[in-house]
């Protein structure tokens, strides 16, 4: 008599920590919600923060190795481009009859990596003056609006440069071969 066959397949072994930034980030999601610091609230916290991401493996990705220092430098970056974009746009919207040159850019993605491209279009749209509008992941690019645009070249250059080239070093991707990155 031989043993059934299942054409599952093989199932990746959970670890209990084996996505500590949804773990931290579901904790403390749940003591912003509860609005507490008690010992009931801290304990519910580590469960959830614990047992939540242990339930999802099956369907999460294996986490990626971070670089957290060029992480931190690049929320540095996006943080003032944010504040100093905010402030252009208002200059713009708000100024003496300004004509603004609105322009769609197709800007090349330099990897392939679903992650970096994700986080590479959302911090385009989180950026005033600019939104990501469609990632074509055949032809390898983001189709941005940018509200005001001088030199497109020079905005696609400097999109790449300042969040596109830390985001592959912080998930120590390389360039696509063939790629304009």
């Amino acid at each position: 008599m031989t043993a059934p066959t299942t054409d599952r397949l093989p199932l990746r072994k959970a670890s209990w920590l084996a996505h500590p930034v949804l773990s931290v980030l579901l904790g403390a999601s749940w003591l912003a919600l509860s609005h507490s610091l008690e010992p009931v609230h801290l304990l519910s916290a580590l469960l959830i923060g614990l047992i939540v991401p242990r339930l999802l493996h099956p369907f999460l990705a294996p986490a990626d190795r971070i670089d957290w220092l060029a992480a931190l430098r690049l929320s540095a970056v996006v943080i003032k481009d944010i504040v100093l974009s905010n402030i252009t746009v208002a200059r713009l919207v708000l100024g003496p009859m300004s004509t603004p040159q609105p322009a769609w850019l197709p800007v090349p993605l330099a990897t392939d990596h679903p992650r970096v491209n994700a986080l590479f279009a959302t911090i385009i749209t989180t950026t005033p003056g600019t939104v990501s509008c469609v990632v074509d992941e055949q032809r390898h690019e983001i189709l941005v609006h940018a509200l005001n645009c001088d030199d497109p070249q020079a905005m696609i250059d400097e999109m790449k440069n300042r969040y596109e080239a830390p985001l592959m070093q912080i998930f120590g991707q390389q360039a696509r071969t063939g790629s304009a990155a």
